[in-house]
């Protein structure tokens, strides 16, 4: 039977459902609603609130306690992105039912947006981690079902002591493909079929939800990384800002944003005992250069409760480490490899904020659900008998903890 009261709340509602099965990547990060803006909406430039997780320090032994106080601490994020789908309708279209104007229209509609997004968010978030397993240009699996780059990339978690559960592992088809006719012993279809409800859960293996995602980022190594040699004998301990510190090469050099290299004397120390992982520390460019400095993350920390790199004998790094070296990028210059993802959900942030209802529109509507707002405007076109309708979401995202995330090189 035609449902001919098929509302703007009807719409929302629908459009909102079908959102949360399709976010493959969004769906399986933090995703923080800022209700800040609940009454008056933001607008692109708007800052938006993560709440960060606390973080503590250990007591040893058994002196005079160390009591800690435990303060709620919000990181901003500025809203970047304002993104919508458009569509319109005739007034015998919107006598059908929900179901069939679902599919019809809403469906297809919030696909297109859905993965236009969620791609950008992979992407953004892959390119600010900074660890990373498997061989540039080897598709992981293709060797005889070998998975050493999976469970490379869930040792690198463990060691940054990422929490062990909810952990979710985002893998193009092609490497997929590769993973599972290699290893179809441990992939049980009849194993966690209560997942399955969004698209693109695959299993579960190495501690990890599986995921299938077309989406995953390809990263294009910058032009002339081969020549990148360190010139920074000044660099200083915990220098730089937020996340990221300053690096200075002997010479210019086009360097691409998420470019990922060591340096033959700056190992990774472990996060609690500061001891030498025999592991050379691992960078990421997160930003495009084509200058002599590059900002990069980690921070560089060689000392203090912070510390996060050291010498190849387990010594604090010092700045000459970083003086002279040549660093030793990912992949080969101006080639494409595909970035597959292993994380803990907590390492991204997906923040959305509630746009303004418009004062003058007689159907305006905002409703949010998971974290996701979303707003659905209509109006009337008289002259074509047609109701225009747009659906909008306003975001921004943050890498939390990166250090809880690991690309997957193929």
């Amino acid at each position: 039977m035609s449902n001919t009261n098929l509302t703007i709340d009807m719409v929302t509602k629908e459009a909102l459902r079908v959102a949360h099965e399709k976010m493959t990547f969004i769906g399986t990060i933090d995703r923080s609603y800022d209700d800040q803006f609940a009454k008056g909406g933001g607008k692109i430039g708007s800052v938006l609130r993560i709440r960060q997780p606390n973080q503590f320090t250990r007591r040893t032994g058994s002196r005079v306690m160390n009591v800690q106080d435990v303060t709620e601490t919000n990181t901003s994020v500025t809203v970047a992105t304002q993104d919508g789908v458009d569509m319109r309708f005739n007034s015998s279209e919107l006598a059908l039912d929900i179901d069939e104007f679902s599919k019809l229209y809403i469906q297809p509609a919030m696909s297109v947006l859905v993965s236009g997004i969620d791609g950008d968010v992979i992407a953004g978030c892959t390119k600010l981690t900074y660890n990373q397993t498997g061989a540039a240009g080897t598709v992981v699996g293709s060797s005889s079902g070998d998975l050493s780059a999976v469970y490379n990339a869930r040792a690198m978690l463990n060691l940054n002591l990422a929490p062990k559960d909810k952990r979710v592992l985002q893998l193009d088809s092609t490497t997929m493909a590769a993973i599972v006719n290699g290893n179809k012993a441990i992939f049980n279809p009849t194993v966690d079929n209560a997942k399955a409800f969004r698209e693109g859960f695959y299993a579960r293996s190495a501690m990890a939800d599986w995921y299938e995602n077309e989406r995953t980022y390809s990263h294009t190594v910058g032009a002339d990384v081969a020549a990148a040699t360190a010139a920074d004998a000044t660099i200083t301990d915990g220098g730089g800002s937020g996340t990221t510190a300053t690096i200075t090469w002997d010479a210019s050099n086009t360097i691409a944003a998420g470019d990922v290299f060591t340096l033959p004397k700056v190992y990774r120390c472990h996060p609690e005992t500061k001891a030498n992982t025999g592991q050379l520390m691992q960078f990421v460019a997160t930003a495009a250069s084509t200058a002599t400095t590059t900002i990069i993350s980690p921070r560089i920390y060689w000392s203090g409760a912070k510390q996060n790199v050291c010498n190849a004998t387990g010594g604090a790094s010092v700045a000459a480490d970083f003086n002279s070296e040549t660093a030793t990028f990912t992949g080969t210059a101006s080639t494409a490899y595909r970035q597959n993802l292993m994380y803990h959900p907590e390492a991204f942030a997906f923040v959305s904020a509630d746009l303004p209802l418009m004062d003058d529109a007689h159907k305006c509507v905002r409703m949010t659900a998971d974290g996701l707002s979303l707003r659905v405007w209509q109006a009337s076109d008289i002259r074509n008998d047609e109701l225009l309708t747009r659906i909008d979401i306003l975001y921004g995202v943050a890498a939390l903890r990166p250090a809880w995330a690991c690309r997957i090189t193929n």
